[in-house]
This record gives structure tokens, C-alpha cells and sequence, in this order.
């Protein structure tokens, strides 16, 4: 069998067109750097492409505070009573399908070219993004239409996520993982607040265009992903410096629980060679024996009840803002729309936040948790003083987006590839995909199962939906309890955070 490492050797075709980008021309750094801006362009690309769903949900479903001129507003089938149940159930359909192919693009994606796997996933979300919009110009109400459309455009979107954080991993190493992911990962709230912008600035000339435009700004930046995008150091003759984490040898136990693993310095185990860590670092790992890395479990269940609050908010902010009054007032479709991207502004500043906080003190899990808890009263907060005025709706919200986004942010991201190039597969850089598209598979579960319940739940009052999204938080800092523990035993045996001595032993 062909080593599927050799298919990604290939210079893009910009080596080609501007021979200046050869070695000795430009150094490492240059093609870092460069890696950094397109893949945070293409996946900014790719989150601008799903906002407009949740834009057009208030245009699309039942008004609360109907124009008398138009007795009967929306579009069908979403405009009758059970509306918002059809809306969650459109949700359900595209993130069902992101799930399930999520499992599947990181297992192809560590067997072929990622540059041609992500050009493929851009360009078919790009068509299928604005064959939703077409829906508006050839009057379309079956709702079958709408249904086959998201689920193809869920199956393309799932080729995007695992193959960014495996080209990131190949370029940058362990070293201020943490802030670089931090740092890059606002791509996610950049991209939900360019898709919210452009897609509630055209609203006035009829929802399609709010499909329309950011389906063809994807498929134009995946021509720049085809043109330059460089997978891995290998494919131009580069080598990447290793940290010095990754030269450090350490003594490992028979527990296979401990931080050492979770927190993933890149050296070998006494115990000598397993099953695992004998294959070559190009060899792709199995679904199952990634299921079974250590804290790739616990890290996928947190980021289920974590990505469900998150997507909930994704898909249903602009919806709950143009459905609840702020100072006594109903806010327009296009304002809606616009003030919910500052809950992504501040999921910017908490990604940042959680990534530097991370490599400050060196312990993921326990980042994690500290946000995790602390967004529950942030929640509450909003929810019971929200409405008040526009200040306070806009501050409440921002507070949530930056603990709501802060453990998302850094479990999909620096976590992820922490766990895809630990020292039990011996810094195996083909198990990334795969490792990323388990943890945000599984998260993606959860992100499909959230906006599906708020659809359904919302019909009995807001407050039901809030309980769910604190309950889901909840249980999201439980399942981390048992990895921030050992992240803690390791850190008082180092002889740190020595006053939680009494905890760990």
C-alpha cells in the first residue's frame, strides 16, 4: 500500500507561479506565518457561511411583533406555529451531517492531500450555501428542498476543521501552543461576525442575498487555499525546530491518566515501544486507538455540553435579541443580527484569554474548568438583566462570549493538538486529523442536539432554554473533574500549587 504520506509532498502550484517563495528565499517563519493567515481565512470563510441561517431566522419564522400591513409575515413553511420547531429541525439536519462527516473528513484527511480535501470542502459548502439562497428567488416552500440542501452543505463544512488544525499542528510546535491556537482560533468568531454583518447589511433587498454573498466568499478563498496553501515543512524541504519540551526525556508511570499525557511533552515512555507509538510518524492512526489516547475521551464529552451552549447561541442569539424587547423595545431584523456578533467578539477575547492563561500556567483542563464554571452565573446574569437597557444587554453579552467561548476555543484548538501529537504515538503528526475530528465530531454531536432543543424548548419560555444551556455547562465542568485533578497531582509533585496538597493525595 502507497504511504499516504507521499501524496501531500507536492508544492502548491504559487512554488510554480512565483519561484521567490523557494528556499533559501524565504525562512521558516515567512511559511508559518503564511500557513497562519490562510487557514484562518479559510476557516473564517467557512463560519461566515453558516451564519446566515441564524440571521434569516427571524425573517423566515413567525414575528412577534407582526407589521399590521403584512398579516402574515415569515416565509413557509417556518412561519406557523410550530415554526421554530421546523427551524430547529433545519439545524439538526446540517449539524447532524457536520457530526457525522467530521468522523469520516479526519479519517480521509490523514490518508490524502489536504490542500485538495480543504479546496474540495470550501467550494461545496460555497455551491450548497447559495443554493439555501436560491430558495428566495425561485420561491421555494417545500421543505424537503431546505432539509437535502443543509445536510450537503453540513458534509462539506466537516472537511474544514480537521484539516486546518492538522496543517497548524505540522507547522507550529508545543511551545506557546496554547496563545498561537488561542490567537487563531478567533477565526471562528471572526468568520460568525462577517457572516452576521454581511449577511444583515443586504437583508433589505430579500434574505437570499444573505446566502448568496458568503457562499461565493468562500469559494474565492479556496482559491487562495489551492494556490499556497503548504500542508506540512516536508512538502518544501523545511524541518521544524523542535521545542525543548520535546527534547526533555521524562519518566512515565503505568497509569496511563496523568498529566504527562494529557499535557503532552513528546518523549518516550521507559516501558519502551507500544502498539501505538511503533509506527512510523506516517502512519495513520486508527479511529478506535485514537478513541483511546488518553484525555481524548474526556476532552470529547466536555466539548459536547460545551459546543451545544456555544451553537445554541450560534444559531438562536439573533433570533432570541429580535424576539426580546431591550428597554422596552422590539429590536429590527438587521440591528438584531448585527448586535449578536458581540457575543462573538468577546468569544475573540476569550479564546485569546483561555490560550494565554493555558501556557501561563501550563494546565489545560484547569483553564477549562475555571471558565466553564464561571459562565454559569455570566448566563444567569444575562438572562434576568439582559433586557434592561442596551448597555447592559451589550455588556452581559459580551461577558458571556468570552466564557462560553474560552474552553471551546481551547479544547478544539491547542488541546486537540496536544492530544494528537502526544508521546504515546511518538508525535505521530498523521494521527491530528483524526484526534481533531473526534473531539469536534463528538462536540458537533452536541452542537447539533442544542439549537434542535431550543427550537423546541423556546416555544415554553425562554427561561427553559437558559436552564438547559446552565445544565449543559454544568455537567461539561463534571466530566473534567477527574484530568484537572491529575493536571493538579502532577503540578504539587513538581512541586507547584503546593496548597493543593490536601486535594490530589
Amino acid at each position: 500500500m502507497k504511504d499516504p504520506k507521499t501524496l501531500t509532498l507536492t508544492p502548491p502550484p504559487s512554488f510554480t507561479l512565483f519561484p521567490s517563495l523557494n528556499l533559501p528565499q524565504k525562512p521558516i517563519t515567512f511559511h508559518q506565518f503564511s500557513t497562519l493567515i490562510i487557514t484562518f481565512i479559510a476557516y473564517a470563510a467557512f463560519h461566515a457561511s453558516r451564519k446566515p441561517p441564524s440571521i434569516v431566522k427571524s425573517i423566515l419564522g413567525p414575528d412577534p411583533d407582526p407589521d399590521p400591513s403584512n398579516p402574515q409575515p415569515g416565509w413557509p413553511p417556518f412561519n406557523s406555529a410550530s415554526g421554530t420547531h421546523r427551524l430547529g429541525e433545519l439545524d439538526l439536519a446540517f449539524l447532524s451531517a457536520y457530526a457525522i462527516g467530521m468522523y469520516f473528513s479526519g479519517h480521509v484527511g490523514d490518508r490524502i492531500d489536504l490542500r485538495l480535501f480543504l479546496t474540495a470542502g470550501m467550494i461545496g459548502s460555497g455551491v450548497f450555501t447559495v443554493m439555501f439562497g436560491l430558495g428566495y428567488w425561485f420561491d421555494v416552500h417545500l421543505f424537503g428542498y431546505f432539509v437535502v440542501v443543509q445536510i450537503c452543505c453540513g458534509v462539506f463544512q466537516s472537511v474544514g476543521w480537521p484539516c486546518v488544525v492538522a496543517v497548524m499542528g505540522n507547522w507550529f510546535g508545543k511551545a506557546k501552543r496554547g496563545l498561537i491556537m488561542g490567537v487563531w482560533n478567533s477565526h471562528t468568531s471572526v468568520g460568525n461576525i462577517v457572516g452576521s454583518v454581511v449577511a444583515s447589511s443586504v437583508l433589505g433587498f430579500g434574505w437570499g442575498w444573505a446566502f448568496l454573498l458568503p457562499g461565493v466568499l468562500i469559494v474565492v478563498m479556496s482559491v487562495i487555499v489551492f494556490l499556497f496553501l503548504v500542508v506540512n515543512p516536508e512538502t518544501i524541504g523545511l524541518e521544524l525546530p523542535r521545542d525543548d519540551d520535546e527534547e526533555e526525556e521524562g519518566v512515565m508511570g503505568t497509569s496511563t491518566e496523568g498529566t504527562a499525557l494529557v499535557e503532552l511533552r513528546k518523549v518516550e515512555s521507559e516501558e519502551g515501544d507500544g502498539e501505538v507509538g511503533s509506527e512510523s510518524s506516517s502512519t495513520a492512526i486508527g479511529f478506535l486507538e485514537a478513541w483511546k489516547l488518553p484525555g481524548v475521551a474526556p476532552f470529547a464529552f466536555c466539548l459536547f455540553f460545551s459546543k451545544l451552549v456555544a451553537y445554541t447561541f450560534l444559531y438562536w442569539l439573533p433570533f432570541y435579541i429580535r424576539h426580546t424587547a431591550v428597554a422596552g423595545v422590539h429590536l429590527s431584523h438587521k440591528t438584531a443580527g448585527i448586535l449578536s456578533t458581540i457575543f462573538d467578539i468577546g468569544g475573540v477575547v476569550g479564546g485569546i484569554l483561555a490560550g494565554y492563561i493555558s501556557d501561563l500556567i501550563d494546565a489545560r483542563a484547569v483553564t477549562s474548568i475555571v471558565f466553564l464554571i464561571s459562565s454559569i452565573p455570566a448566563l444567569v446574569v444575562y438572562r434576568l438583566y439582559g433586557s434592561i437597557s442596551m448597555f447592559s444587554n451589550i455588556f452581559l453579552m459580551f461577558l458571556s462570549g468570552l466564557l462560553v467561548n474560552g474552553p471551546y476555543a481551547l479544547i478544539t484548538t491547542a488541546v486537540a493538538a496536544d492530544l494528537g501529537t502526544q508521546s504515546s504515538i511518538k508525535g505521530n503528526s498523521r494521527a491530528l486529523a483524526t484526534v481533531s475530528a473526534i473531539i469536534d465530531g463528538t462536540g458537533s454531536v452536541g452542537a447539533a442536539l442544542g439549537p434542535l432543543l431550543a427550537g423546541y424548548i423556546s416555544t415554553r419560555g425562554w427561561n427553559s432554554v437558559f436552564f438547559m444551556l446552565i445544565l449543559s455547562l454544568s455537567v461539561a465542568g463534571l466530566l473534567l473533574v477527574r484530568v484537572v485533578r491529575n493536571e493538579i497531582k502532577e503540578k504539587v509533585n513538581e512541586g507547584k500549587w503546593l496548597w493543593f496538597s490536601g486535594i490530589v493525595h
